[in-house]
């Protein structure tokens, strides 16, 4: 039965392709799942384009530019690009499996990839996380055809690409760097090193230079940022760090279903220790996966890891997993994995249906509350936004909390309004914070949404207006014990000054 579906799989690829791509067209166009915070804060970005952003790269903002501009401001315009770049990664995962080994490692490695939920998410939440896969992907199957096939133009492709991996995510970086211990290892690839790894990386360092200027230019808060993933400031109990370490494997076993998550590191493990019996494809595949995973779970013992850091990894393992498949017939186990793993992926795809359904909103079994009342909450606040006279020309709106109340606003207020936020604690926590502030506004009034009541908001804001008071009292549907308060600020007099700089 598997043969055969490996046969159709190859002999019909464009229409699978096509019907996965329809499938999630389709999906994308009714599933009613809001925007989560982090789409709207790209979103933000792109309204802004600029070379680089507090937090990431600029391709997710310039990507969302793109889309929005031609098909306007919708939440899956918004999306789109991320079922567009889930296809190409598809394409060009399935040729680098094919070149690796062959069609039927190649066919099995898609049919794993498909049944694996972080594929769906992958193609559905628009986040830096899809440009930075199908850019990877698409670096190694040149990558590939450079170091084996010695095509010398295939180099300058493989740097572009990772250049488009870089401008996505810093964590593309981890590419070059396996590449290049690659050619090391490997005395056939030293010669490499004159010609062919330097023309990978010119097109990496052109890209690379902008994000430089910008950073430069910004006191190096993307740096800052970054390195705030690596340096705790307190130290953690070890047994909570164990306890973070099981949470982030146990997502792991949802993201990447938990037969073939186990078998992924089985076989890494055992590869490991026969790296130098492997052939060159699979030492390479072995470097710019397997390992890059085994690095990151022995990380996460370490210190908080993030659930989609190693999700990249994944793409050289399951090559490597079903190359060897083929060699050492782990038919039995990969199959019952398959199995579960699509079982997943309609659990995953059917999942927002059944909990309207169900009518299981905000239960302990709904993981969809971060897609949720966005919009509903939007709604309440520009019904109130309307009671005040020409509120939309006369106030800018100004967020207190979280930059996803900030973005949120701003997306789902029916005039996407430029919306602004203030930190009270005066450090650079957001974009927010590093574009100016209101000062264009001096004198205007300001609509203030907040979940502090009057008594609880920052000294330095009110001070700020001529007068400030409290105009309404909402629900917040995302937290039955908490409230918003809305508030109008009349004759904005300054912009609080950056006072409590650490």
């Amino acid at each position: 039965m598997l043969n055969k579906i490996i046969e159709i799989t190859n002999k019909h690829l464009l229409l699978l392709l096509g019907g996965v791509f329809l499938l999630r067209i389709i999906y994308l166009f009714n599933n009613g799942l809001d925007l989560i915070g982090d789409e709207s804060y790209y979103w933000d970005w792109s309204r802004r384009p600029d070379w680089c952003y507090y937090s990431k790269p600029p391709m997710v903002a310039w990507l969302i530019g793109v889309f929005t501009r031609l098909g306007g401001d919708w939440t899956a315009i918004v999306r789109l690009p991320a079922v567009i770049l889930g296809t190409v990664f598809l394409i060009y995962f399935y040729f680098t499996a094919r070149d690796f080994y062959n069609p039927k490692a190649a066919a099995i490695a898609l049919l794993l990839i498909l049944a694996m939920p972080f594929n769906v998410l992958a193609n559905l939440i628009m986040t830096i996380d899809p440009a930075l896969y199908c850019f990877w992907m698409i670096s190694l199957y040149f990558l590939g055809k450079a170091l084996f096939d010695k095509n010398l133009l295939a180099w300058v492709w493989a740097g572009l690409a990772s250049g488009a991996a870089l401008l996505s995510k810093q964590s593309a970086l981890l590419l070059p760097l396996m590449v290049f211990v690659f050619i090391l290892i490997d005395k056939d690839q030293h010669s490499q090193l004159k010609r062919g790894f330097l023309l990978y990386l010119a097109p990496i360092m052109l890209c690379m230079v902008p994000l430089v200027i910008w950073n430069l230019q910004h006191d190096w808060v993307m740096l800052d940022h970054s390195k705030g993933h690596f340096a705790s400031k307190e130290s953690i109990p070890y047994t909570v760090q164990l306890t973070n370490s099981a949470v982030f494997v146990l997502y792991q076993l949802l993201l990447a279903t938990p037969v073939i998550f186990v078998l992924i590191l089985l076989m890494s493990v055992n590869a490991c220790f026969k790296f130098t019996r492997l052939n060159p494809r699979e030492q390479f595949l072995m470097l710019t996966g397997p390992i890059l995973l085994l690095a990151i779970l022995m990380l996460s013992l370490l210190q908080k890891v993030q659930g989609n850091w190693p999700v990249s990894c994944y793409f050289s393992a399951l090559i490597l997993l079903a190359g060897r498949w083929v060699q050492v017939n782990w038919q039995k186990w990969l199959k019952i994995g398959m199995l579960i793993g699509y079982l997943m992926v309609a659990l995953t795809y059917a999942l927002p249906v059944a909990i309207q359904v169900f009518n299981l909103h905000n239960s302990v079994v709904d993981p969809t509350f971060r897609f949720r009342h966005w919009r509903e909450l939007a709604g309440s606040i520009q019904t109130e936004r309307e009671k005040i006279q020409a509120a939309s020309e006369q106030t800018f709106i100004l967020a207190l909390g979280h930059r996803f109340l900030a973005s949120q606003l701003a997306f789902y207020l029916p005039d996407h309004p430029r919306t602004f936020r203030y930190e009270a604690s005066g450090r650079v926590l957001s974009q927010y914070e590093v574009w100016p502030g209101p000062t264009a506004y001096i004198g205007k009034n300001s609509f203030i949404i907040s979940e502090q009541s009057e008594a609880e908001v920052a000294s330095e804001i009110k001070s700020a207006f001529q007068t400030f008071k409290e105009v309404a009292v909402i629900a917040n549907p995302m937290n039955k014990n908490s409230s918003y308060h809305l508030f109008i600020g009349e004759n904005m007099k300054f912009w609080p000054p950056k006072s409590k700089q650490e």
